[in-house]
């Protein structure tokens, strides 16, 4: 501010305007793959443990049906810790894509999923799908090669040409496809196939 005083009108002005601009540059230079851009801490734990529902192992005693039932989510906030969403997009038409990594058994690995889905009531998600699962390798290498799938899917639309590349993606393959109404890893059969 002392500045300000020993400057001319027009200096000020134009002291003014680039201490603006800076200000509005810093505030554009958000990642638009960061989690923290869309949704707070608390809203990131609801949203990872729904994400854990579909993309991990049932509940004891849960189905498919059953679930997303108040009596399973304690199963699903227990493993919370072992999950991050790494990145994350809503595109203009409002589906979000996420880049969640996730535990591999009682193994050092990590897995990497990429998905899509629509956003419901309670940051429930709709329409969920996983477009790939990477192989089981160490977080740095699940972290780079995932960042990268998860951006080429959201310009792509697909990942169609990197399926063939195993040590970037595990599923799908000739043995498993993601069936968006089972919301599940199956062998293809007609039945599966949409």
């Amino acid at each position: 501010m002392i500045v300000l005083f020993f400057l001319n009108t027009n200096m000020k002005k134009f002291f003014l305007a680039s201490i603006s601009i800076c200000l509005i540059a810093l505030s554009c230079t958000k990642d638009k793959y960061n989690v923290n851009t869309y949704f707070d801490k608390t809203q990131q734990d609801t949203l990872l443990t729904n994400i854990i529902t579909y993309i991990y192992r049932k509940a004891p005693q849960s189905s498919n049906e059953t679930k997303f039932q108040p009596q399973f989510r304690k199963f699903y906030l227990a493993v919370l810790p072992k999950f991050s969403i790494q990145n994350y997009y809503i595109a203009p038409d409002s589906t979000h894509y996420f880049f969640v990594i996730r535990p591999v058994g009682n193994l050092p690995y990590r897995r990497g999923v990429v998905g899509r889905y629509k956003l419901g009531k309670n940051l429930r998600p709709t329409d969920f799908e996983e477009i790939v699962n990477t192989p089981h390798l160490e977080e740095k290498l699940v972290k780079e090669r995932g960042r990268f799938l998860f951006t080429e899917f959201i310009r792509n639309g697909n990942l169609d040409k990197y399926l063939p590349m195993k040590h970037y993606v595990e599923w799908p393959d000739a043995n498993l496809i993601y069936d968006k109404k089972l919301n599940e890893w199956v062998a293809p059969t007609h039945e599966s196939i949409q």
